[in-house]
């Protein structure tokens, strides 16, 4: 009775001590990404609208509608360069890219119609206490 008393408190204090030694090591959670930007883009005849015309920097989601007659495509010139696919006329694509801060030029290819300007800022902040996001 004994023997088995003190394997027992011996199992116990064994058990006890590995448990005690896991999540010993604390450390920082990178932050979350930034929740990435949705910035409408539109193609016409007379020239492209970027809105909203300033932002932060970081992921941004362009979603581009081509309400022209031609086909074309939607080139961002600036501290960092991205080009869409091709865009039907009456259609619509988006772009991704990660952008940084500095000034930027919104071109219709492939058109006439007059490019757009905007601002990216400085990057915007994390998403890490944001809830519901995937």
């Amino acid at each position: 009775m004994r023997r088995r008393r003190r394997a027992l408190v011996t199992a116990a204090a064994i058990a006890a001590l590995s448990l005690a030694a896991c999540g010993g090591d604390d450390f920082e959670n990178d932050p979350r990404p930034a929740v990435p930007e949705e910035v409408s883009v539109e193609i016409a005849e007379d020239g492209v609208v970027v809105s909203p015309s300033e932002f932060g920097a970081g992921l941004v989601n362009f979603t581009i509608v081509n309400l022209g007659d031609t086909s074309a495509s939607l080139a961002i010139d600036g501290p960092i360069s991205a080009e869409s696919d091709e865009i039907a006329p009456q259609t619509n694509t988006t772009l991704k890219t990660d952008l940084r801060s500095g000034e930027y030029e919104a071109i219709a290819q492939g058109t006439s119609a007059a490019s757009f300007e905007f601002s990216v800022g400085p990057d915007r902040e994390s998403a890490q206490d944001e809830l519901l996001l995937p």
